[in-house]
């Protein structure tokens, strides 16, 4: 009786400083159904499609800088890699130290230090597309989406390049009704302003969007306009030889094509602002902004994340009419075919604990896809570039 009694105990317990950082893994799929950040509680998921998982996450609750005294918070981070894994991962592992960095120096967050954490990041993994030029010269091709999310004192910095989302879940007052509200800028060459955004910065180059295979592109090559990474589109000497041929531009580079100067907004957290959703775009291809708020505000909290993945997996099952359990069992690299890499940070906020400046809550620090994971499953998420 009594070690029944202790297992159900055991089952019930969830410690709540959000250092249970394992998660789960179900074949492609890994999750952590619940946590608990700085302002309340989170859940992540991600599943691969890719061969290697391009996609990346992270959530880190606690000291946004290396100083005791805070400031204090919480951060999230999506990436979504495209060419390969190795500019996600590496901003996975240097871009929140160096927001970390940046804060202890100037004793606070703000704009300018986030978008000088991005430019830091970007001369980073520059560096090492040159060190490893005469031997992995394609590294120049690899690049990622970034989405951050930071909570301060009360606010809420959303900080992205590339067509990765965040979205708001907000309750009507009047109503009670929960509507989303698309907080990101996102930069593909499908929106008309990205489109004239780039006519407007390259004058001279009536190429520098194209329609192909009834796809916008920036010089035919690639549908985001700003990322991480990407060195072949944005400096000279590493487009040529031995760089592909598919990725070499008939006209020298003048001037970088792609940007990786972050869209960034400051949000004043209300009341009735109940969660936040960062996502790549692979969910939000299946699921809109309404549809992805409702599935998480008519559920509990624990497994938010794994929900929306799940109901995202359907959704691109039925388009290719067949059921989700057949979807499953399609291994990665082939899955590509059916669906992207998909990561999803679902953020609640706690109004008791937002406003808070308190350096006492939960700290954690948290990749998603975990860190000791079978082989032939998720790729690795650290490796030395």
């Amino acid at each position: 009786m009594l070690s029944r009694l202790i297992k159900f105990l055991k089952a019930c317990w969830r410690p709540s400083n959000g250092l249970d950082t394992a998660g789960r893994q179900e074949g492609l799929l890994w999750f952590k159904d619940i946590g608990q950040h700085w302002n309340g509680d989170y859940s992540m998921a991600v599943v691969q499609a890719n061969m290697l998982l391009e996609d990346q996450c992270q959530i880190e609750s606690g000291s946004l800088s290396f100083h005791d005294s805070g400031p204090f918070g919480t951060f999230v981070g999506v990436y979504d890699g495209h060419g390969g894994p190795e500019t996600s991962r590496y901003v996975n592992d240097n871009l929140f130290n160096n927001l970390k960095r940046i804060t202890s120096e100037q004793n606070s967050i703000s704009v300018d230090v986030i978008r000088k954490a991005f430019q830091a990041t970007e001369d980073g993994f520059l560096s090492i597309v040159a060190k490893q030029w005469a031997v992995k010269p394609q590294l120049a091709s690899v690049g990622t989406c970034c989405l951050i999310g930071l909570i301060c004192n009360g606010s809420l910095y959303i900080a992205n390049v590339g067509d990765s989302r965040a979205v708001l879940g907000r309750t009507v007052k009047a109503t009670g009704e929960v509507i989303g509200i698309q907080l990101s800028v996102e930069h593909n060459a499908s929106i008309e302003s990205i489109r004239q955004e780039l006519h407007t910065m390259h004058p001279d180059d009536p190429q520098i969007v194209v329609l192909k295979h009834n796809v916008w592109r920036v010089k035919g090559l690639i549908q985001i306009s700003r990322s991480i990474g990407d060195v072949y589109l944005k400096k000279a000497e590493f487009n040529r030889e031995p760089l592909y041929a598919k990725f070499r531009l008939r006209d020298p580079i003048k001037k970088p094509i792609l940007s990786s100067d972050p869209s960034i907004s400051v949000h004043e957290i209300q009341p009735f602002d109940q969660f936040l959703i960062f996502a790549s775009d692979g969910l939000w291809e299946q699921l809109s902004n309404q549809e992805a708020v409702d599935i998480v505000q008519k559920h509990p909290h624990d497994g938010s994340a794994k929900r929306l993945l799940k109901a995202a997996l359907h959704e691109a099952a039925k388009k290719r009419e067949m059921r989700y359990s057949d979807l499953k069992k399609i291994d990665r690299g082939v899955r590509r075919h059916f669906h992207d890499d998909i990561t999803v940070v679902v953020l609640f906020l706690d109004s008791n604990f937002v406003s808070k400046a308190s350096s006492k809550g939960p700290t954690v620090s948290l990749k998603g896809g975990g860190v000791n994971l079978p082989a032939k499953t998720l790729a690795p998420l650290s490796t030395t570039t």
